[in-house]
């Protein structure tokens, strides 16, 4: 994990010199994301937690995701990471909710997206969303370029903010 842990890193130190905090939604990086945080000494300043949302019924158990709200609305996409980034964030009263859903592969997922398909959610301060598309088959090497990414992202935002 040494290209996720410089990146965590840099991350911890940013986030505690404004005296920030994140909390974290992941579904097919598989529980890196909150990994790489961790693994940096001290990240209980800045780390509030975060959960694996795999499956229906860990959307709805661990983050209180009803059938309602997911009218209209299917995982794997910008809006679904976004509302998993804001109540992860609202849940733990972190300042930046980082959200990420997609599939990792061999194969593509039950909603026709590929491996390698990825979508990417911060909500705080500044709000980005974007979607990745790696083209990989390459189950492992996707979690870790998903994860990579997430973080790149909610670096972005922090830096981005007034």
């Amino acid at each position: 994990m040494p290209e996720l842990s410089s990146l965590a890193a840099s991350l911890g130190a940013l986030l505690k010199e404004r005296g920030e905090t994140v909390a974290v939604c992941e579904s097919a990086s598989g529980g890196l994301i909150s990994a790489a945080l961790v693994s940096i000494g001290g990240a209980s300043a800045y780390y509030l937690g975060g959960t694996v949302s795999y499956t229906q019924s860990s959307r709805e158990g661990l983050m209180d995701v009803s059938a309602e709200m997911m009218e209209g609305m299917r995982a794997s996409t910008e809006p679904y990471a976004q509302m998993n980034a804001r109540i992860i964030r609202e849940k733990l009263g972190a300042t930046w909710g980082l959200a990420e859903t997609g599939a990792s592969g061999p194969t593509g997922n039950r909603y026709g997206d590929a491996a390698g398909h990825a979508c990417i959610a911060v909500t705080g301060p500044v709000e980005r969303s974007m979607t990745l598309e790696t083209g990989s088959a390459d189950r492992e090497a996707n979690m870790w370029v998903f994860a990579q990414t997430a973080l790149e992202l909610l670096e972005t935002c922090i830096k981005e903010q007034a």
